[in-house]
């Protein structure tokens, strides 16, 4: 209790139990508790905001045209194939009719769409990337102070299956093992906050040590190549120096955080493209990704659920989504193809686990999906004839607070940029104009700010 008139004194993270044991000072530091917010929860009662994280997740294949969302705008209306959504509606934003103008460049099928969604370029070559896509804009601007830059996973059991890159060249790789990413998050140089006076590894400590004599070398080296060289050696050694930010970072005490409990080690088990084994890998790699960000391992994310040509498949059977697209009959009845359809059922049940697995974690007064932006689409609006206008593009999440939801925003034939580019802002990123040619966007979309 606190006396009448008297100003409280903001709890802080720097707090400590102090004591002593046979004569000796002790300090026990505290976890991340309510008292550390504001009155409203919204912030810490310092008045630094609580971590705001950000996210990817794709899948492919698009949607089944008149199956999936509806057109009414005056709220979000989910149809059968989208049906697994609904619960969490009021969580997400929905962007229809944003276009990907091409500029006379070709679309290379499976490839442009999802380049020019996160890049706001269109790729000139197969493969090409030619530009930072959106979530390394993001790391760069908010993963400096985290363990881990960025996360990204794969559930096609092929790391080369994830779509975060600096460009053509620089391709993160994606966990595919559950794990695998439970060794990486949770393993060496994993450092418990619920248990106070870690010392730092001295295998770390060399590390750093020899990535700081690597770094010395660099202009005595720059001076002995040509322009190109010294561009890449300067993204080179730019990784050294996040490198060893990271590995200052693990020789520190991380502050406890309320939700971060240090999870099971989960069960080897099968990697592969069948679809019950891709799902049953992204809800355990979805656990584990939850719980890294609560305990502020990370705060970027990026999430695969299939590759571009969606090569899963149902177990027992030879036949891929992507082929399906192709050679299925439309049923006459339906209209739709009817094993194309399932198989899209199947990527946004996995969409909606996504969603509630990040809602089931308490954070503050809510939840870590209320700190949480995750930006959600395809490669493609129709994989049949492999259109790249209309690519569904969802926002989950009000990022701590500066995100309306549960709005469908009409595009109007847009460029789909405008979607990144208010991601990227409500990030924190300080970024006016984003793209080029006919993507260029210094537009963001109004009606889902805060």
């Amino acid at each position: 209790t606190h006396r009448s008139g008297l100003i409280k004194k903001p709890f802080t993270l720097r707090d400590v139990l102090r004591g002593s044991i046979g004569g000796s000072a002790i300090a026990v530091s505290l976890p991340f508790l309510d008292c550390f917010l504001s009155e409203s929860g919204e912030a810490l009662a310092s008045g630094a905001p609580v971590p705001v994280r950000f996210g990817t997740w794709f899948w492919s294949m698009g949607h089944t045209p008149g199956y999936a969302v509806g057109e009414r705008t005056d709220r979000i209306e989910f149809l059968e194939e989208c049906k697994a959504l609904i619960p969490y509606v009021d969580e997400i934003n929905y962007f229809g009719h944003f276009n990907s103008p091409l500029d006379g460049r070709p679309n290379h099928v499976h490839h442009t769409g999802w380049v020019a969604t996160r890049t706001a370029t269109a790729p000139v070559l197969p493969g090409d990337i030619p530009a930072p896509t959106l979530d390394v804009l993001v790391a760069d601007g908010i993963g400096g102070n985290t363990r881990f830059r960025s996360i990204d996973m794969s559930c096609t059991g092929n790391p080369r299956d994830s779509f975060t890159a600096r460009n053509t060249h620089t391709r993160n790789a994606g966990e595919v093992s559950p794990r695998a990413l439970y060794a990486r998050l949770f393993g060496d140089g994993f450092q418990d906050p619920a248990k106070a006076g870690a010392k730092a590894d001295p295998d770390l400590m060399l590390q750093q040590s020899v990535l700081s004599g690597i770094r010395e070398q660099r202009q005595r080296f720059e001076r002995r190549v040509g322009a190109a060289d010294r561009a890449r050696l300067d993204e080179y050694f730019t990784s050294i120096r996040q490198l060893e930010t990271q590995l200052a970072l693990q020789q520190q005490q991380p502050a406890a955080l309320a939700a971060c409990r240090k999870p099971q080690q989960p069960a080897e088990g099968p990697i592969g493209r069948e679809i019950n084994i891709a799902q049953a890998n992204h809800d355990a790699m979805s656990r584990l990704l939850v719980m890294a960000l609560a305990c502020n391992q990370t705060r970027v994310f990026n999430m695969a659920f299939n590759n571009a040509l969606s090569s899963l498949r149902r177990p027992g059977t030879a036949y891929t989504p992507h082929a399906l697209t192709h050679e299925e009959a439309v049923d006459q009845k339906f209209g739709y193809q009817p094993e194309a359809f399932w198989f899209n059922c199947r990527v946004m049940e996995a969409l909606a686990s996504f969603i509630g697995t990040f809602k089931a974690v308490k954070e503050g007064n809510g939840t870590l999906l209320d700190n949480t932006l995750i930006f959600a689409h395809a490669e493609t609006s129709y994989a049949k004839v492999h259109a790249v206008d209309n690519i569904p593009v969802m926002t989950i999440g009000r990022a701590g607070g500066r995100l309306k939801t549960g709005k469908h925003i009409a595009g109007h034939g847009d460029p789909v940029s405008r979607v990144g580019l208010t991601a990227m802002q409500v990030m924190g990123l300080p970024i006016e104009t984003w793209g080029t040619g006919s993507l260029q966007t210094s537009k963001t979309i109004s009606e889902v700010l805060v």
